[in-house]
């Protein structure tokens, strides 16, 4: 008696027991965008290698140079540090991959003119008070290149403090890159120090020498 039910089911068409399988608009949105989310991370990836070093496996000193001659960009503009910054790139001069899809995935970019674009966006987003910390303390700590590093020489901190500060507090940082240029009692800086530069900077500390032994 089942089988004959069954077969009668068929044979006038009436449905199953057995639902047909469907898609709701949510279910289709989803797959959509995960398939153009894994499109966009092949072309970031695409673009890594094309820059990438093919022994180590990473975007070398060599590397980022033909990146920013690629996005008509100086190699020493601050840019470039705060694209380091986004990306959270740990040793200077060196992108790895983990850190290119990080920085490029929250800027939206995948292509070198989308990325150039992105720079003055970047940049206002860095000097936003509540980024700009953040950033300057980071920019101290990239440069420690070697090993338990936790000093910088002072002719590297006067580039740095150029660099990272010079279009914000012209007047500051030349009276301060003087003072430390001709005194005599501190050969390198520390990170509370550098940080103490920061507070010279929007506080305009008369006593340099007060400052650093703060």
């Amino acid at each position: 008696m089942m089988r004959r039910s069954a077969y009668a089911s068929k044979k006038t068409g009436q449905p199953n027991s057995t639902n047909p399988i469907s898609c709701s608009p949510s279910d289709i949105f989803r797959t959509a965008s995960s398939k153009a989310s894994s499109k966009e991370m092949e072309r970031i990836d695409n673009l890594f290698y094309s820059f990438a070093n093919r022994s180590s496996g990473m975007i070398d000193p060599e590397g980022i140079e033909t990146l920013c001659s690629d996005m008509e960009v100086d190699h020493t503009d601050v840019r470039i540090l705060m694209l380091a910054w986004k990306m959270k790139a740990e040793k200077q001069g060196y992108f790895t991959l983990e850190e290119w899809r990080r920085g490029l995935k929250a800027l939206r970019v995948d292509t070198v003119s989308k990325l150039r674009k992105a720079l003055p966006e970047l940049e206002k987003e860095v000097r936003r008070p509540s980024n700009f910390v953040d950033f300057y303390s980071y920019s101290f700590c990239y440069c420690l290149t070697e090993e338990k590093q936790k000093s910088i020489d002072i002719e590297s901190i006067c580039q740095l403090l150029d660099l990272v500060l010079g279009s914000q507090f012209r007047a500051q940082v030349d009276y301060f890159i003087e003072y430390l240029k001709i005194q005599s009692d501190y050969k390198v800086i520390n990170l509370d120090q550098w940080m103490g530069f920061f507070r010279f900077c929007n506080e305009e500390c008369p006593n340099c020498r007060t400052m650093l032994s703060s």
